[in-house]
């Protein structure tokens, strides 16, 4: 492989108040995706991420259009100079966006799926009804068998939904067997146990629902094959045909996230160095615990866009 870079784009949890301002300002490219954003979407999106305020950006349904834009816009402006990849991921919403800079979906149709898709999840469980935690310094294996435990003691769900990187697994459910799951691994000997401050157990079987609606939204638009290969969330396998990729998605709504797995897909295929788009460093964290062999670049505003540059003008 003579291109060695894989682009990938961060989830839920990266936004902030201002994101890529610096883009919008400065780049037409960017510019012009806010633009499209606010169009596809009937409303000011460009206003929520500038302005706030962050209790209505953290909604679910706002959250996930935001990050969406904003890491599509950072991508347009990588692009404009002259970047490119051999293959592409991305953390949950993350996916979508990688589809985007694949030329899989059309960012208009990305933008309007993802707020349905917030909208769904948030939907599927009431608020208060589901919880997530973050679990660190137990193997994944022990973190399943805890959570089938739980579930067949409790009779509600518990599931390890997101396999972030050694020693980070998180897990989703209804919120009574999530509290009674953090005791049940401190007391096994977790490092720590993070509830996350999130609207609903994504990924875990309470989203089937969501996963249905979605699935009659996704039927509405239109897929073209990748113009290279993206590492689905649901198995951790490249794919570019259109058709399996719309599957993945609608799977991806109520299966985990195997980011790590998808991670060795991508080094085991030649990738030695990643470039996270979007607001945020968490893929950059995640890449370094994964293999520190391997370098970890991000893209984000005018001071990342430039290191990033300068460390491939270097390379070449």
């Amino acid at each position: 492989m003579t291109n060695k870079t894989a682009f990938v784009f961060p989830g839920q949890g990266s936004q902030t108040v201002g994101m890529c301002k610096g883009f919008y300002d400065n780049y037409p490219a960017a510019r012009h995706i806010f633009e499209e954003a606010d169009e596809a979407l009937g409303f000011s999106m460009t206003d929520l991420i500038f302005s706030g305020p962050e209790d209505q950006l953290r909604l679910t349904f706002n959250t996930q259009p935001a990050i969406l834009t904003a890491s599509v816009a950072c991508y347009e402006v990588l692009k404009e100079n002259g970047l490119t990849c051999a293959m592409g991921g991305g953390h949950s919403l993350g996916e979508y966006s990688a589809l985007v800079a694949a030329g899989a979906i059309s960012f208009a149709d990305a933008v309007k799926t993802v707020r349905k898709r917030g909208q769904f999840m948030q939907e599927a469980v009431p608020v208060g009804e589901g919880s997530m935690a973050a679990i660190l310094g137990l193997t994944p294996e022990q973190i399943i068998e805890g959570c089938a435990k739980i579930e067949k003691e409790t009779g509600k769900a518990c599931q390890a939904v997101n396999f972030n990187c050694p020693g980070q697994v998180v897990i989703a459910g209804a919120v009574e067997p999530v509290n009674k799951a953090i005791e049940y691994f401190k007391a096994a000997g977790a490092r720590r146990c993070i509830p996350l401050a999130v609207s609903a157990p994504f990924h875990s079987t309470l989203m089937a629902p969501a996963a249905k609606r979605l699935a009659e939204v996704l039927d509405t638009v239109t897929f073209h094959d990748a113009a290279f290969p993206i590492v689905a969330n649901v198995d951790a396998k490249p794919e570019t045909k259109a058709e399996v990729i719309k599957d993945n998605l609608v799977k991806q709504a109520d299966h985990p996230v195997l980011w790590e797995n998808s991670m060795h897909t991508m080094i085991e295929a030649g990738i030695d160095t990643f470039v996270e788009i979007g607001p945020g460093k968490v893929l950059c964290g995640f890449t370094k615990k994964i293999d520190k062999t391997k370098n970890g670049l991000n893209v984000e505003d005018a001071e990342s866009l430039e290191k990033t540059l300068a460390y491939f003008k270097e390379v070449r």
